[in-house]
C-alpha cells in the first residue's frame, strides 16, 4: 500500500495547505538522495513477492459468504513473530486497506540462485497456513482479487450499513467500518480523495448482457439515499456503478519488487518490464464481477484506477482551469507514461504532463532529463494524506515527503530509490498482476516475471514500444476473455543475437516512428513464439536455462510453472476470470440476468476454497500442472537448506 507513516492525521483542510511544502521538501529529499546513492555499485539480484488476501466467512446453514473484519485482530497475531524476532521469521505481514485484507510477504527477500525458485510456493503455502491457524472455523483466507459480492447487501461480517450523507466515503454501498482501522492512513486517504476530488469517486464498468438482463440497467437512488443526487448523476446505464475508494483498494493484487545492481540497470528494468505489464494482466485476469453483478471485463486495473482519482473536474478537463495548474489525462493509479532509459527515451511519444519549475530544479540539479521529468510528473500530484508529526524533517536525512507523493503514484511500474541508511539498493516494482486462486498459479507467476528479467539482462532483450501501443495494450487488457480475442501491441525482434549470459549484443537503432519494429500479436504468440515470426517468451527462458547450472528437482519445479504459463497463454487453460464467469453462467440457480445471487457467491467461494485447499482438482484451470516437487512439498527442509531468510 505504500508509506505507512506514524502520527496524527492532519484535516483535509491544514494537509491541501501544506500540498506545496510537502512538494518543495519532498523534492530537496530526492536530489540528496540521489546525489547520496547515485554511484552506489554492485548490489545483488535481490527480489520477492507481495500477496493480498481476502478473509472469508462462511454460513453454511444460510448459504452465504461475506468479507469477514477482523484483520486487524489477526494481523496483531501474524506480527508478533517479527516483533520479538525481525531478522528470524519466514514470513512478513502488513495492513492493507480493507478490515478484511492482510499483505503477506517471505521473511526477506529471494537471492540470485536458481534453487530459489524452489521454495517460493513452499513460502506462500507457509504464510496462508500461518494465517489459517488464527481463523476462525467458519472462516478462509482466500487470494482472491475482488470480492464478488462487494458492496452488497449485507456482504461484511459483522454487518454494517453505508452512510450516504456523512462519513470517510459517503458511499451508498461500502461502509467505512470496511476500510482498516488499524492505521488512520486509510481513512485519511479515502476521505481526502473525496474532498480533493471535489465529489465522490465514480466508477462505471459496462454490465455483461444476458439474455434476461434488466435493460437499461439501473440503481434505484432514492432507495438508496442518494439525497444530492451526486450518485445519479454520476451513474451511467447499463453499467454497474460503483462509488468508494473500497472498490478498487479492497482488490487483492500480486506484486514483484527487485533490486538491481545499480540505478542504470533498474532504469532499463523498469522500461523493459513496461511493455509486459498489459500481457501479464490479460493473462491473470481473475475479477469479471463486481457489486454482485458479471460485468464485461475481466481485470480489477480500470475500477482500481477510478477508486483514487482525485482529480477534480478541472484536471480531467470537464471545467476550464482556475484553480488548478494541469489538466491531468489519468488518475494517479495509472500505467506509466515515460520510459527512464536513454533506449526508451525515442519512444516517449505521449505528451508528459509535469511541473516545469521542479523539473528546472532538477535539472540544475544536475539530474538528467528523463528522471526529472519522471521525478516532476509525479509530483504534479498533491499529497492526499499527511500527519502532523510528519510537517517538519531534516531533507538531508528524511525522505517522507518524497515518498508521500511517490507511494501515492500507484503505477503499473514503480521506479524505487533506495531508502536511506538501508542495505537495500536500487530496485523496481513490478505491479499489475492479478492474484490468483492457488499458491501454485501465484508462484509460477512470480517465478516466470523473475526468469524473464534475467533473460533481459543476459540476453540484452529489448521489449520497448511506443508508451502509446503500452497504453492501448492496459486498454485491450481488461477486456472479456482479452487473452484469447485480443492482439497486443509487441516488439518483433527482440535481440540481435540470442547468447549465453554474459554475451554482447549489438544495440538497435531504431525510433518510435518506425512501426515494422512492432505489431499486433496474440499473447500466445508472444509467450509461446510463433515459428519464423518470433522466439516467444519461454522458449528464449529455456534457452537461458540450458546454459545454467540447474539441479534435477529445480528444473522440474521451474518447468512445471512454465507448463502452466504456455497452457494458460494458449489458451487450453482459462484464466481465473474464465473460469468465476463460467461457473456463475452454469450455475443451476443463475437466471441469465447478470446477477451474482449470494447462494451463486457462496458456491463460488466455497468451490475456489476446496481447489486452493487442493480438496478438489480444477484441471480447467491447471490442466495437470500442480504435482509439488519434493523440495516443496518438505517446507521446513527446503527453507533451511536453501535460504536462510525464510
Amino acid at each position: 500500500m505504500g508509506l505507512l507513516s506514524e502520527g496524527s492525521p492532519l484535516s483535509w483542510e491544514k494537509t491541501k495547505e501544506l500540498s506545496d511544502h510537502v512538494r518543495k521538501h519532498g523534492i530537496i529529499q530526492f536530489i540528496n538522495l540521489y546525489h547520496r546513492l547515485k554511484n552506489r555499485q554492485g548490489d545483488v539480484l535481490k527480489w520477492g513477492d507481495e500477496v493480498e488476501y481476502i478473509i472469508v466467512k462462511f454460513n453454511h446453514q444460510k448459504k452465504i459468504a461475506q468479507v469477514s473484519l477482523r484483520a486487524q485482530e489477526i494481523l496483531n497475531k501474524l506480527q508478533e513473530k517479527e516483533l520479538l524476532n525481525p531478522n528470524g521469521v519466514k514470513s512478513l505481514w502488513r495492513p492493507e486497506y480493507s478490515a478484511y485484507m492482510i499483505e503477506g510477504t517471505p521473511g526477506k527477500p529471494y537471492g540470485g540462485l536458481l534453487a530459489h525458485f524452489n521454495i517460493v510456493e513452499a513460502n506462500m503455502r507457509y504464510r496462508r497456513e500461518e494465517a489459517t491457524e488464527l481463523l476462525n472455523s467458519d472462516e478462509v483466507v482466500m487470494s482472491l482479487t475482488s470480492f464478488p459480492r462487494l458492496g452488497c447487501l449485507n456482504f461484511t461480517n459483522p454487518p454494517y450499513k453505508p452512510t450516504p450523507n456523512q462519513g470517510a466515503s459517503r458511499s451508498l454501498f461500502i461502509p467505512d467500518e470496511t476500510i482498516f482501522p488499524g492505521h488512520p492512513r486509510f481513512i485519511t486517504l479515502t476521505r481526502n480523495i473525496r474532498l480533493r476530488r471535489g465529489e465522490k469517486v465514480a466508477i462505471n464498468v459496462p454490465v455483461f448482457k444476458d439474455k434476461n438482463t434488466k435493460s437499461p440497467l439501473t440503481d434505484d437512488f432514492e432507495a438508496l439515499c442518494d439525497e444530492s443526487g451526486e450518485s445519479a448523476k454520476a451513474a451511467k446505464p447499463d453499467h454497474v456503478y460503483m462509488d468508494a475508494m473500497a472498490f478498487g483498494m479492497g482488490c487483492g493484487c500480486l506484486q514483484l519488487t527487485f533490486q538491481a545492481c545499480n540505478i542504470t540497470e533498474a532504469r532499463m528494468l523498469y522500461d523493459q518490464l513496461t511493455p509486459l505489464c498489459p500481457i501479464m494482466l490479460a493473462l491473470t485476469a481473475a475479477s469479471p464481477v463486481h457489486r454482485g453483478m458479471l460485468t464485461d471485463i475481466d481485470c480489477r486495473w480500470s475500477i482500481i484506477s477510478g477508486s483514487v482519482d482525485c482529480r477534480t473536474r478541472e484536471e480531467r478537463g470537464l471545467e476550464p482551469l482556475k484553480k488548478n495548474k494541469f489538466q491531468i489525462p489519468k488518475s494517479r493509479y495509472d500505467s506509466i507514461d515515460s520510459y527512464l532509459s536513454e533506449q526508451g527515451e525515442k519512444f516517449n511519444d505521449v505528451p508528459v504532463i509535469y511541473d516545469e519549475k521542479i523539473y528546472k530544479q532538477l535539472r540544475e540539479a544536475d539530474i538528467d532529463h528523463l528522471l526529472a521529468q519522471h521525478i516532476s510528473h509525479l509530483f504534479i500530484r498533491d499529497t492526499v494524506s499527511l500527519f502532523s508529526e510528519k510537517v517538519d524533517q531534516d531533507d538531508m536525512k528524511d525522505t517522507d515527503h518524497f515518498e508521500n507523493i511517490q507511494s501515492t503514484n500507484w503505477q503499473t511500474m514503480r521506479f524505487k530509490p533506495p531508502p536511506p541508511n538501508s542495505t537495500i539498493g536500487w530496485r523496481v516494482e513490478f505491479r499489475p498482476c492479478e492474484v490468483q486462486l492457488t499458491d501454485f498459479e501465484n508462484a509460477a507467476i512470480v517465478c516466470f516475471v523473475v526468469l524473464l528479467t534475467r533473460v533481459i539482462l543476459s540476453y540484452h532483450l529489448n521489449f520497448i514500444i511506443p508508451i502509446s501501443k503500452v497504453d492501448e495494450n492496459m486498454t485491450k487488457a481488461q477486456k472479456r476473455d482479452a487473452l484469447k480475442k485480443e492482439l497486443f501491441w509487441f516488439r518483433k525482434d527482440i535481440t540481435t543475437q540470442v547468447s549465453p549470459p554474459h554475451a554482447t549484443a549489438q544495440c538497435h537503432s531504431c525510433s518510435s516512428e518506425s512501426p515494422e519494429l512492432y505489431t499486433a500479436m496474440t499473447i500466445d504468440h508472444i509467450i509461446n513464439g510463433k515459428e519464423g515470426e518470433f522466439p516467444g517468451l519461454i522458449p528464449l527462458i529455456n534457452s537461458y536455462l540450458s546454459v545454467m547450472d540447474v539441479d534435477a528437482d529445480t528444473h522440474c519445479t521451474i518447468q512445471q510453472y512454465l507448463k502452466l504459463i504456455q497452457k494458460r497463454a494458449s489458451g487450453s487453460l482459462l484464466t481465473t476470470a474464465s473460469w468465476i464467469r463460467n461457473f456463475v453462467q452454469t450455475h443451476p440457480k443463475y437466471m441469465k440476468d447478470s446477477v451474482v445471487t449470494d447462494e451463486i457467491n457462496y458456491d463460488l467461494l466455497l468451490t475456489a476454497t476446496k481447489i486452493q485447499k487442493g480438496e478438489i482438482t480444477c484441471p480447467e484451470l491447471h490442466g495437470h500442472c500442480t504435482k509439488m516437487s519434493k523440495t516443496q512439498e518438505n517446507i521446513p527442509e527446503a527453507v533451511s537448506k536453501l535460504y536462510p531468510c525464510t
